[in-house]
């Protein structure tokens, strides 16, 4: 069984940066992708950007600032955030598949 646990979140000033982490356990398997999403008090889950077979994908709305890696031997995947902006705050939830979710981790931007 997967299990997804992120860290790394927190409260940060508007254009610092943060890094999280998600630590999976279980059998992940490298071809498989692995995402970040985010979800903000009132709005929809969204996707921020995945990392597969075919390299990392971002959102519109992060590209150039965030940076998803993942190290298949650790079962680690991150997710460098740049040039943070207030809207960029909400819950970040590490998932595999599409299946399997972390509990999230909370990421606050101030201005």
């Amino acid at each position: 069984q997967v299990q997804l646990v992120e860290s790394g979140g927190g409260l940060v000033q508007a254009g610092e940066s943060l890094r999280l982490s998600c630590a999976a356990t279980g059998t992940i398997l490298s071809h498989y992708t692995m995402s970040w999403y985010r979800q903000a008090p009132g709005k929809q889950r969204e996707l921020v950007a995945s990392i597969g077979l075919r390299g990392p994908r971002y959102a519109e709305f992060v590209e150039g600032r965030f940076i998803i890696s993942r190290d298949n031997a650790k079962k680690m995947v991150y997710l460098q955030m740049n040039s943070l902006k207030p809207e960029d705050t909400a819950v970040y939830y590490c998932c595999y598949r599409g299946l399997n979710w972390g509990q999230g981790t909370q990421v606050t931007v101030s201005l």
